[in-house]
């Protein structure tokens, strides 16, 4: 009986694990445009809200970089400081922590062009949407593009079917569903 219990448990960690990761949603900066200039990316960011665990994903050609910068960099598009580069042409950003995260095109006068942009990243779900419609900050007051935006609606870019989809949409019930196998397990152990 002990070993069918074990199993039990084991199975339902096995779930665990593959399930919450489902809850992170990837994004593809900029959609089909990709990271280039001329692409408005505050307008691209402006429906959609970023949670602790979901990602970036910087698709671009030869001649552009993916820089994370500090927010002062970002306002005045300074070059040479990043906390971290990329130049593969296709990057992934996995957003850690919560705050505004701050990107720029490390190739001199690619931020001015429009290559930048803002991350207000949240702790909570990717599925929750604000109350408002959206609140912004102040525009700067240097002329930047940098007015951060908290958006209200959530588009994806990656899709999946079947059960992971349910309980993807919906980290309440994906903890109350493993909640109820693991209370199963208990009883019937």
């Amino acid at each position: 009986m002990a070993s069918t219990g074990a199993r039990i448990v084991g199975l339902v960690l096995v779930f665990g694990m593959v399930m919450m990761p489902s809850l992170a949603k990837d994004y593809s900066v900029g959609d089909t445009s990709g990271w280039a200039t001329g692409v408005d990316y505050t307008t691209w960011t402006s429906d959609k809200t970023f949670a602790v665990g979901d990602g970036l994903v910087f698709n671009y050609g030869s001649g552009h970089t993916v820089d994370e910068v500090s927010g002062s960099d970002y306002k005045t598009c300074t070059t040479g400081n990043s906390i971290t580069s990329d130049s593969s042409g296709a990057t992934t950003i996995p957003l850690k922590t919560a705050g505004t995260h701050y990107f720029i095109c490390g190739v001199v006068g690619h931020c001015g062009m429009g290559m930048k942009l803002s991350v207000t990243v949240g702790s909570g779900s990717t599925t929750t949407a604000p109350a408002s419609k959206g609140a912004s900050t102040p525009p700067s007051t240097d002329g930047s593009n940098s007015t951060v935006v908290t958006p209200a609606v959530t588009t994806p870019t990656s899709t999946s079917t079947g059960l992971a989809t349910s309980l993807s949409n919906s980290p309440i019930v994906a903890l109350m569903t493993i909640a109820g196998v693991v209370l199963s397990v208990l009883v019937l152990s």
